[in-house]
């Protein structure tokens, strides 16, 4: 088999822990394959095409990044944690050859978590514009620019309008990015079963306006305000897009064609993980 190996280059027991995996691997007679450092120029380049699993060895930043390697995909990914939150991340350090060793054998529990497909119109001055499209596992955000100014959209479901937001943002998530920035925003932590879209305000200057959520069949469109032609940053999964310049005035958010497949112990580590992080309890097996 051949396994993609995704370690954070800056945590050095994540490295330490992806060159024993590389050696148990080839040990066993499969292939490895390690993804180059994020500044490398080879990084854009890198593809899961072939693989038959994903390791990330870092925190939930590294996982998302595995994530966006696998797209739509759905190759089976599984996440050591090597960072200090480790919500996606289930896998630990300690129990790694054995965990991936079981993974290989197909014994692990499968988590199917939706994606989202976002699109966004950028338009320059000059009438000019283009469409740029990402993946994300966990959401697609709209924030205020460097400037800090209040940015006026409206929302709308499919074609139905929802409500016209002053704010500073608004974030379109997953139920896997539901306890992300969604989460902070004052949306609901949802279930990796649900498989359709959250919608959360950020800070709007209305007590009105509400988190709702979507089916997995609709569509999220954000329309930026042509009275207000404010900066403004999109991002998916953290990662500003937008990258060759104009401003983003039509945002349309779908849930993806292809899940993330991750690996987990068993269908209860969602809660596990809830229970861990936000409410400092401690599972049986960590004490």
């Amino acid at each position: 088999m051949k396994v993609l190996i995704v370690p954070n280059y800056s945590r050095p027991g994540a490295v330490k822990g992806a060159n024993t995996l590389d050696a148990w691997l080839k040990s066993q007679g499969h292939e490895a394959v390690w993804t180059p450092d994020m500044t490398s120029k080879e990084y854009n380049h890198v593809t899961a095409q072939g693989c038959n699993l994903v390791v990330s060895l870092g925190g939930d930043g590294t996982l998302l990044r595995a994530a966006r390697i696998v797209g739509y995909a759905e190759i089976p990914l599984i996440g050591f944690s090597y960072g200090h939150l480790g919500f996606l991340t289930t896998g630990r350090p300690s129990n790694l050859i054995r965990t991936v060793s079981e993974a290989l054998e197909g014994e692990m529990h499968a988590s199917h978590r939706a994606t989202l497909s976002i699109e966004a119109d950028y338009y320059f001055p000059d009438g000019t514009s283009y469409t740029e499209r990402r993946f994300a596992l966990n959401d697609m955000a709209l924030t205020r620019g460097s400037l800090g100014d209040v940015i006026s959209f409206d929302v709308g479901v499919s074609g139905n309008h929802i409500d016209q937001i002053q704010g500073d943002g608004f974030v379109v998530s997953t139920a896997t990015g539901s306890t992300g920035y969604a989460l902070a925003a004052g949306g609901p932590i949802v279930t990796p079963e649900f498989n359709g879209m959250v919608c959360v305000p950020i800070a709007p200057h209305t007590i009105l306006a509400r988190a709702f959520l979507t089916s997995e069949s609709e569509i999220v469109e954000i329309d930026m305000s042509q009275e207000r032609p404010v900066e403004r940053t999109v991002l998916a999964d953290g990662q500003p897009m937008g990258q060759r310049g104009g401003r983003a005035m039509h945002i349309r958010v779908r849930r993806g064609p292809g899940d993330i497949i991750l690996l987990d112990r068993s269908s209860q580590s969602f809660y596990e993980s809830v229970s861990r992080v936000f409410y400092g309890k401690v599972a049986t097996d960590d004490r």
